[in-house]
């Protein structure tokens, strides 16, 4: 197969010429044509599709072939939200009819990948076997696949094979004794080796893996876990020779290290890094590659939307139910929920064109297009960090009490970017109890720390009074609005209050 135009010789999976890319270079609106339809309807690979539709992770791998330090799976487990975490694991047979369960009650869903709670190329049968059957049954359903990369080059045949357009390999340094910090062993060819000459395997395998993928044509993330003090300096290195090699995307996650976990770095007292360290390594790594930001590191059999889990709405006690009433006459009609399937497709990517093409109008009258024809002067305000309250879809439509996580984003005169999530508990849980307790909201307030202003559709007197005091600025203004309108609307109301030469903006927005 012809190698893709974003891993030709000349153009970098962005689409720009190699050498040229830089921080604000690279980006998803200027992506090949061939690429954008690939991605556009991934939540994983795309931050716009994010918002619009649903994934699923089938957990049909159980066998592992190394061992990270950061990692350890969990089965049956439904109080933990992080990779290697399970309910229940499946066969392909019932993995299969769980999908097309949740494809006929989501129409979102878009996507259905395989990422543990092993390793899915550790386990070939049974992840081939899945894929194998759900292409006969639902062919709209992209799949893909997230391995460490141990076992890739003896398996990229097969994923081409089975037209998979998109793997994930975790790569975490490309230096052997920054490896032998973070993988104590791994099992190759019949034995386990431990220390660096594991980590040199591993890598040599992930490198190897990544070119052949890349050479078939196939889209490629690298995850990597940024672990302080151990890989947060090396993650650069590792971010420029994965580009180099034409890896589509770099998602850096910060380390979960809670020792409650049971991870070898959570009962070591290894820290997490802070949302200020991960953005600063992101940005630092976006003068190499584009990143992915709005990854969630998902539990191993993650249904829904990015940032939500409606797993427990699919066990195997609930399909077979569905399956016994099918013998009653009732059951899934498939034909009708791939209709619903392509009808929501079909309406989210023409809003997505039209989001990409006025984003291109914008840029395209933007004022440093006559830049050259004048001197340089300094940018106007400075930018804020701004957090929002969604459902998805890219609007402002969540209750601030109701949300489970809020979405960063960063606006200045340049614009707004997307920097990332952050996770919290639910502040009103209903009843008597809404809002009970102090460290309930605590916690809100502490998970949005260096935000200036939140946004969300509604919001009660006692969350508001609390955010001001906290000097976090509450804004219900823009509910049902575009996020990035929304979000320039308050910043460019935050430079005309005088508020952005010095500390946050005071009181914002009306109160619901």
């Amino acid at each position: 197969m012809d190698r893709p135009v974003f891993a030709s010789a000349s153009v970098s999976p962005g689409g720009c010429s190699k050498g040229s890319c830089g921080a604000g270079a690279a980006q998803p609106d200027d992506w090949p044509d061939e690429v954008r339809a690939k991605v556009q309807d991934h939540p994983c690979f795309s931050e716009d599709a994010h918002h619009y539709f649903a994934r699923m992770h089938a957990a049909v791998a159980p066998a592992c072939n190394i061992q990270c330090n950061y990692c350890n799976r969990k089965y049956d487990c439904a109080n933990e939200s992080r990779p290697g975490v399970v309910s229940e694991v499946l066969t392909p047979e019932q993995a299969v009819n769980k999908t097309l369960a949740v494809a006929a009650a989501i129409p979102q869903m878009a996507v259905l990948g395989i990422a543990g709670p092993g390793d899915p190329l550790a386990n070939p049968e049974r992840t081939f076997a899945t894929f194998r059957l759900l292409a006969e049954k639902a062919p709209d359903i992209k799949l893909c696949v997230s391995t460490n990369g141990l076992a890739l080059p003896e398996c990229v045949d097969e994923l081409a094979r089975h037209n998979i357009e998109h793997v994930t390999i975790t790569i975490n340094c490309v230096d052997a004794d920054v490896g032998a910090k973070i993988y104590p062993w791994i099992f190759w060819k019949n034995r386990r080796v431990r220390g660096r000459a594991a980590a040199a395997i591993l890598i040599g395998q992930q490198q190897k893996g990544l070119e052949m993928l890349v050479a078939r044509g196939i889209l490629v993330k690298i995850n990597s876990v940024l672990i302080p003090g151990v890989n947060d300096q090396h993650l650069k290195e590792v971010s420029r020779v994965v580009k180099a090699k034409g890896a589509f995307l770099h998602n850096v996650m910060p380390l979960i290290a809670e020792p409650g976990h049971g991870t070898f770095f959570g009962l070591m007292g290894q820290r997490s890094p802070s949302p200020e360290e991960l953005q600063r390594l992101q940005d630092a790594c976006a003068g190499d590659m584009v990143m992915m930001r709005h990854c969630r590191q998902c539990r191993a059999d993650a249904v829904g939307l990015l940032g939500e889990d409606r797993g427990a709405e699919f066990t195997l006690e609930r399909l077979d139910a569905l399956e016994a009433s099918a013998g009653e006459g009732g059951g899934i009609d498939h034909a009708a929920a791939l209709a619903r399937r392509q009808a929501f497709r079909a309406q989210a990517v023409a809003e997505l064109e039209a989001r990409r093409a006025a984003r291109r109008a914008e840029a395209q009258g933007a004022p440093q297009v006559l830049a050259f024809h004048r001197p340089a002067r300094k940018p106007r305000g400075r930018p804020v960090l701004m957090a929002v309250a969604t459902k998805g879809a890219g609007v402002v439509n969540e209750h601030f009490g109701h949300a489970r996580e809020f979405l960063v984003y960063e606006a200045s005169e340049a614009g707004v970017r997307f920097i990332g999530h952050r996770r919290t508990d639910k502040y009103c849980v209903g009843g008597e109890h809404c809002g009970d307790g102090e460290s309930r909201l605590d916690r809100v307030i502490r998970a949005l720390a260096g935000c200036e202003a939140v946004l969300c559709a509604r919001i009660g007197f006692e969350p508001w009074g609390r955010l001001e005091a906290a000097g976090i600025a509450p804004n219900a203004e823009h509910a049902m609005e575009p996020i990035e309108a929304a979000v320039m609307a308050v910043w460019r109301g935050m430079l005309d209050a005088g508020a952005l030469a010095a500390g946050p903006l005071g009181a914002a927005g009306r109160r619901a």
